[in-house]
Formats: structure tokens, sequence, C-alpha cells
């Protein structure tokens, strides 16, 4: 499969977090060209500040290898990872993280820092953005507007 197959697939599990009235990403962990873990947004319902769309993938990928370590690994996600979810992502070793979305507030990839790049850290990961990046900016746009009009009405 291609990036744009299993960002995709990302794509579907960020409609997974929206229909439980998360912010609507998802993200998906590739190894040898295989999904082996998906997640989505949780920190409303799991009253969880760390469960982001990445953290739960990890997580779930972690569980399935029968290790924290996740050497090889891809980490497709919607939008630019925050400096929680890169950190979290260097410290499982992952081969390469694949985003979607930029994100100017908090992006950790490139938009508002890029910890990828800090070559003092012990761990360097490839890094690749913007993979169908319109597409996964509307589904973000569009839940905001969403809610925007949902607080207006309710006024």
């Amino acid at each position: 499969m291609s990036d744009q197959a299993f960002m995709r697939l990302a794509m579907n599990a960020a409609a997974e977090a929206k229909l439980v009235g998360e912010v609507p990403v998802g993200a998906v962990v590739v190894k040898d060209g295989e999904v082996i873990a998906v997640g989505y947004n949780q920190p409303i319902g799991q009253h969880d500040p760390t469960a982001h769309a990445e953290i739960n993938a990890l997580r779930s990928a972690a569980q399935k290898l029968g290790n924290y370590r996740l050497v090889d690994c891809t980490l497709y996600v919607t939008l630019e990872p925050c400096a929680m979810c890169a950190g979290a992502m260097m410290h499982a070793r992952l081969a390469r993280v694949v985003f979607g979305a930029s994100d100017p507030k908090t992006g950790a990839c490139g938009s508002v820092m890029n910890l990828f790049a800090e070559k003092k850290l012990n761990h360097q990961t490839q890094l690749d953005g913007g993979v169908l990046a319109e597409e996964c900016g509307k589904m973000l746009s569009s839940f905001f507007a969403e809610r925007r009009q949902q607080v207006r009405t309710e006024s």
C-alpha cells in the first residue's frame, strides 16, 4: 500500500473520533506493509490529556509487538504531531512518521518547531509531511466550523 492508502486508513480512524465527539485525528502504525495498530483522539472521553491518536496507536502497537520499541515501524497521522507525541515517537524508535495537515499552533514537525530535526537527540526518525494534507485539513476545519455553529445556535 502507498502512503496515501495508509493515510486514508488514518482518516477513517479520525472519522471514528468525530463520531464520539473528539477532535478528528487518527493514526495507524504500519510494520512490513501491514497495519498493526490504529488509534484516534480520546482525551475528552478518557479524561486523559495524553490520549492523542498517536499515543493510542503507539500503545496498541507496543502491546501487539510485546515491545515498547517500534523499530522498523511507520506511524501515519492526519495532523502534524505535537511535542508530546513527537517525543513518544522518538522514544518508540519509529523509523518514520508521516503526517497529513500541518498544525500552525502546536506542530512539532516544522510548524512551530521540528523536534525530528534536533541532532542532539539520540534517535533520528524520518519525517514526511503533507500527505493528503488538504483532505486531512478539511476534516479538521469542518469539525471546528460545526462546533462554532453549535455554540452560536445554543447561545
